[in-house]
């Protein structure tokens, strides 16, 4: 089948077919100057073990957008289950997003947020084109897991869901295509 004879391009089933596939949601911070910046994603992922590199990416359309590019550092803050305030609070434009939010300062100059399963502070060093987005390619200088034993936030389908059941898989040892590596 050629490319020509296939359907034209829906955008809304398009991103609907891509909510099947569950992530994790992280907050990205960061400090550009006076202004602080943090936006919900899920668009984050491993990108390398050596040198370790994670990514993720904004609108090129974000409000926000001209911060991020400026960004030297910034932090990837994995949120924990009881978290979707959080998460709500960050994934709106022109609200006090700080406000009442528990942070601490990274060893890069990053918000970290208070709560979160793990964090991620890195500097930037890749960005991409990529259609409609920027992708942003970091470097892990440090990171943490302040709460290890946390269910993380998950989203999926246009809502947040919850890890019910725990099954004992064991993924064999040699299925390294399995985690990406």
């Amino acid at each position: 089948m050629s490319e020509a004879t296939l359907a034209p391009h829906d955008p809304r089933a398009f991103r609907n077919a891509l909510g099947a596939f569950a992530t994790g949601v992280c907050v990205v911070t960061a400090e550009v100057g006076e202004e602080r910046l943090g936006m919900t994603v899920n668009s984050f992922s491993s990108v390398s073990l050596d040198p370790p590199l994670v990514l993720f990416s904004v609108a090129t359309a974000a409000r926000g957008i001209e911060g991020w590019r400026q960004a030297q550092h910034y932090a990837v803050n994995v949120l924990a289950w009881n978290q979707q305030d959080v998460s709500n609070r960050f994934a709106r434009a022109a609200t006090d997003k700080w406000q009442g939010v528990a942070v601490e300062t990274g060893v890069t100059g990053a918000p970290l947020i208070a709560g979160a399963v793990a964090r991620f502070e890195c500097r930037a060093e890749h960005q991409y084109p990529g259609g409609d987005h920027l992708i942003f390619v970091g470097r892990v200088l440090r990171y943490d897991l302040p709460r290890p034993d946390a269910e993380p936030l998950v989203f999926q389908a246009g809502r947040y869901r919850e890890l019910t059941k725990d099954h004992d898989m064991t993924v064999p040892a040699d299925a390294l295509w399995l985690l990406g590596w």
